[in-house]
């Protein structure tokens, strides 16, 4: 394994160089970087262009210029990075910096959410084929995948932003729309859970009229302005995550592993009340503590209540329970923070920017105006990257529930559950790590346009502004990044494969 990560590295600076090599040459031949200058009134045009010329080298051959940007590039390996600076005299690296931190916010997190909802409606639809959820699903992801982002992002805008900014002024929702969005969502939610036609009249009934009942009182108590969750919401949140995981990895019939992660809910609501002072306005060194210690107990919990053959599954189970209830008792402290995030800024949802000029707030105000900055965007880059992901889950799925030792296991008499989750999953998610590798690093190169829409300051616009500039060193930047994050990435494959499939190794 050593010896091909070796080489698959060698390999990768190979096309790594070539590629740094072809930009490079392209963008200084893209234009004329002075262009601005010469079409000058100025009396001392010729000066300035002179001393343009000598700042960026333009009298040097192509290859020369690459040469001093591959030298202080090669300086990032001992951390000395020198990758020169912008027509402007501003320090590239200092740009760079800014603009990946901005940008990784955004990709990271759409990422994440594109994979785990991608591939679970992938997995349902596999299971499902044929369906009518199944047909409505791949209609969807069809539309998503054709989507022009730009237009995709001006309706985004439109009613995610103008619309909604416009209703939270004075929010209220008639009993006709009540009525219709219960349906929609009971129409939906049964076609999900399936099963025979009662069954589907009853789980479409019971969520028609929840859903009616909850925005009914929602609106009545002004609750769209000023929100609460509370312990309840959260211990319910968190014990429906503890049973639907035990459920779907190891079955409730195994009592012990159930036991730990419910024990893990129970010391969470303890540990609600009690780091409640810490949270009025935490640092990120608090909040790593609080996970670390939040993962310990779940760890603790499984152990003790696992026993020698369920212990991994308990300790693993008991531990993402812990961080699902740490998420919901965060996001408990994020909601009771909307009311006074509503006073700071009457119109919430942002169209343009990456943060609020001049914000001032608490904590969790500042957290909301982060996050309210990141809806858009985010939303945008998961549902185009969700279509690919459902789609190979479900091709992938298919395939491998086709095999002979699905059969296999089915004719044992083993679970549809333990069928679906340790057999075919795991075996069909060997294609799909390839499209996590490369989606990660197309979507950095994609939020090119998702940036320039939202008014983003990330990489997207220091590629296009150096582009438009003919100014090679923000383009080679921002070529570093998405170049090695590819490589990296492809690399976690690469490892992935030998996890998911010992044989692979040899």
């Amino acid at each position: 394994m050593t010896k091909f990560i070796l080489k698959r590295l060698g390999i990768s600076f190979l096309v790594l160089l070539g590629g740094s090599l072809l930009l490079y040459v392209l963008t200084v031949n893209a234009g004329d970087p002075i262009a601005d200058l010469r079409e000058s009134n100025a009396t001392n045009k010729q000066q300035l262009i002179d001393a343009r010329t000598a700042f960026m080298g333009l009298d040097k051959p192509d290859l020369v210029r690459y040469w001093e940007w591959l030298r202080g590039a090669a300086g990032c390996v001992v951390g000395q990075c020198d990758l020169g600076t912008n027509r402007n005299g501003v320090e590239v690296t200092s740009l760079l910096s800014t603009a990946a931190n901005s940008t990784l916010r955004l990709v990271v997190l759409a990422t994440v959410l594109a994979i785990v909802i991608g591939v679970a409606v992938g997995i349902i639809t596999a299971i499902r084929q044929y369906s009518g959820f199944d047909y409505v699903v791949t209609f969807l992801t069809f539309l998503f995948f054709s989507l022009p982002v730009f237009w995709a992002a001006v309706l985004l805008k439109e009613f995610g932003a103008i619309r909604y900014n416009d209703w939270i002024a004075d929010p209220q929702i008639s009993t006709l729309q009540a009525v219709v969005i219960g349906v929609v969502l009971g129409v939906i939610l049964q076609s999900v859970l399936g099963g025979d036609l009662r069954r589907r009249l009853l789980t479409g009934a019971v969520t028609a009229v929840f859903v009616f009942a909850a925005l009914t009182y929602f609106t009545a108590v002004g609750w769209w302005r000023a929100p609460a969750l509370g312990i309840g919401i959260v211990a319910v949140v968190s014990i429906a995550a503890a049973v639907g995981l035990t459920a779907l990895v190891s079955g409730l019939a195994n009592r012990r592993v159930l036991y730990a992660t419910l024990t893990t809910v129970a010391v969470g609501i303890v540990a609600y009340f009690v780091v409640s002072p810490l949270l009025v306005a935490p640092s990120i060194p608090i909040l790593l503590l609080l996970l670390v210690l939040a993962v310990a107990v779940g760890l603790i919990s499984g152990y003790f209540w696992g026993g020698y053959s369920n212990r991994r599954t308990a300790m693993g189970l008991s531990a993402v329970t812990a961080v699902v209830m740490g998420l919901m008792t965060l996001v408990d402290r994020a909601v009771y923070a909307w009311a006074g995030f509503l006073g700071l800024k009457s119109r919430p949802i942002s169209t343009i920017g990456s943060g609020t000029p001049n914000f001032r707030g608490n904590y969790w105000e500042s957290v909301l105006d982060t996050t309210t900055q990141l809806l858009l965007p985010t939303i945008l880059l998961t549902l185009i990257s969700i279509a690919s992901y459902s789609r190979y889950t479900r091709s992938s799925m298919l395939e491998t529930m086709n095999q002979d030792f699905v059969r296999t296991a089915r004719s044992k008499g083993l679970s549809e559950r333990v069928v679906v989750v340790k057999h075919a999953f795991r075996n069909a998610l060997i294609p799909i790590t390839t499209i996590v590798a490369f989606d990660f690093a197309g979507l950095i190169g994609g939020a090119v346009i998702t940036e320039r829409v939202f008014g983003w300051k990330g990489m997207g616009e220091l590629f296009a502004t150096g582009l438009e500039n003919t100014d090679p060193a923000p383009v080679m930047a921002f070529f570093l990044v998405t170049a090695i994050a590819a490589i990296f990435m492809n690399m976690l494959a690469d490892i992935a494969y030998a996890t998911l499939d010992p044989r692979i190794r040899r």
